[in-house]
Formats: C-alpha cells, structure tokens, sequence
C-alpha cells in the first residue's frame, strides 16, 4: 500500500490531526507495519498502521502498548510524542512526531546510555513480563522451535545451552526491540522508536538485542567487534547486569538463532547469514 487508505485519512483529517491535502510518503525502514511520514513544516508526523497478520513468535507488535510507552515517556525526551490512536477496519493505528535523526550505525556508548537511561526509569506502564532468567529463555526458544520443521531445528534443539541462571528479583521497563533501525541519531540526541513490544522484565533483553549479532547485520549490515561490543557493555555502566548479561550471551544466541530459522521457513532468507552468526556466537 502506497497511501493510507483514504477513510483512516479522513478519519485524521476530522479529528484536526492533518490538513486538507496532506501528503504521506512512505517509510521504509520497519519490517512489520505499514508507516507513513505525513509531511509538515513543523517537523512531520508519522501514521503506523498495524497488520494483524503472521504472530511473531520473539516480536509482539501491539499498538496500544506503543501507545502506553509514548504517553508514559514523553517527558524523557528520547521516545516520540503520541498525538493520538485508534482502530481502522484494517488493524490499529498511532499517530505521534515524527523523530528526527538517521538510524544508528556507530557510536556503542551512545546506545548504552540511551538503555541506561530507559532501564533506570521509575515507571508504570500496563505491558506484559518479559523473559526473566535461564528457565524462561529455554521455553521462548523452544516454542519458537516447536513451529519450525526443518533438520536445522534437531540440530539447534542439540545445541541449546545447560547454564542455569535464576531470575532477577528486580525488573524494569525494557523497549524490547531496541536494534539498530529502531535508534534514531541526530544532533539533538537519540531516540528511540517503534514501541510496539515492551515489557516488564530483565534489562539484558534489551542489551542482548542490540547486541545481537543477526539483528545488526540486518539492520546496519555487519555484527558488532568484539571491540565494539566491549565498548557498549562498558558505557552501559552496571557491573552486575554486564556480568549477568555474558552469563546470559549463549541463552540468547541460541534463542536468537530459533528466531532466525523460524524466519527463514516463513519466506525470509535474509535471515540466513544472521543465524550462521548466532551459531557462531555459540
């Protein structure tokens, strides 16, 4: 779809949200939902309109959580501001400022102390409880492998980690997508879009996303160096959640690489090269 449709426009259009004759162009850059820039003088607006389709099994995409997150975050100044949402026949929709900057690409102690930032917050906001611990990784990629149905998967069920690491006692609000497409860098600082799976839970699901070897290859075309890793974890500035997330690395990695295989069975092949890379992070 190249244009929203036409009644969700005129829907905006009665609510004061965009004038008579706004243009909407195309955003490219998510891999879910269909975004739209509605072009301004005054910086832009952007209309996500969520599809309602194939369920991803490590990636929700639930509008009114990103809602929830806009409305509670606005006065950090690092997530959009939510103008308004909805319901349209053909899925849910938000409507919030358009964040300027380009998606992220080098900088790691940038990113770590955005996710400082967002982990130290003292906030409620209604979303689900994320994985939390050893236990809780070892049934999320299992289920994701119990929807697969290629050899790989016996191979992959052979490889998942022993290591037994308890959950945190104390969690936080996590982004839960926080890859390198979803950090936008400008001069006024970071911030961080696409708010559609958040979750109460343990902050090295953020650390591990953005780490992911698979996730940035996708998003900026090649992993992270060790170098570049240890840069990251040591801007991030908690000793004891740094520790917690290398005792945690092979938990994800082959979490990660589930998520990769489920994609490539789904009609996604770009996904390939990202799990020959979480297996070799194994």
């Amino acid at each position: 779809m190249t244009a929203p449709p036409n009644d969700l426009v005129d829907d905006l259009r009665r609510r004061g949200l965009v004038a008579a004759g706004a243009q909407f162009q195309t955003l490219y850059g998510g891999r879910t939902n269909q975004v739209w820039k509605v072009l301004g003088e005054d910086g832009g607006k952007v209309l996500k309109l969520y599809r309602s389709g194939l369920r991803n099994p490590l990636f929700r995409n639930d509008a009114a959580s990103e809602a929830d997150c806009l409305r509670a975050l606005e006065h950090t100044g690092f997530a959009p501001r939510l103008r308004a949402n909805g319901q349209h026949p053909s899925g849910q929709w938000v409507f919030y400022d358009h964040a300027p900057g380009s998606p992220w690409r080098t900088g790691p102690d940038q990113a770590a102390g955005l996710l400082r930032r967002l982990h130290r917050l003292d906030i409620s906001v209604a979303a689900p409880k994320g994985c939390n611990g050893s236990a809780d990784l070892a049934l999320h990629g299992q289920g994701i492998l119990d929807k697969c149905t290629s050899a790989m998967r016996l191979r992959l069920e052979e490889l998942r980690p022993r290591a037994h690491i308890e959950a945190l006692a104390s969690t936080c609000l996590i982004h839960g997508d926080p890859v390198a497409g979803n950090i936008l860098v400008a001069a006024s600082g970071l911030t961080l879009i696409d708010w559609q799976c958040p979750a109460i839970g343990d902050p090295c699901e953020d650390l591990a996303m953005f780490l992911s070897p698979a996730m940035q290859h996708l998003y900026r075309g090649s992993a992270l160096t060790s170098e570049e890793e240890d840069q990251f974890l040591a801007a991030y500035g908690c000793a004891r959640i740094v520790d917690r997330y290398r005792s945690l690395r092979p938990w994800y990695a082959w979490r990660m690489a589930a998520y990769c295989l489920w994609r490539i069975e789904n009609g996604a092949p770009d996904y390939a090269a990202g799990m020959e890379l979480e297996l070799a992070a194994l």
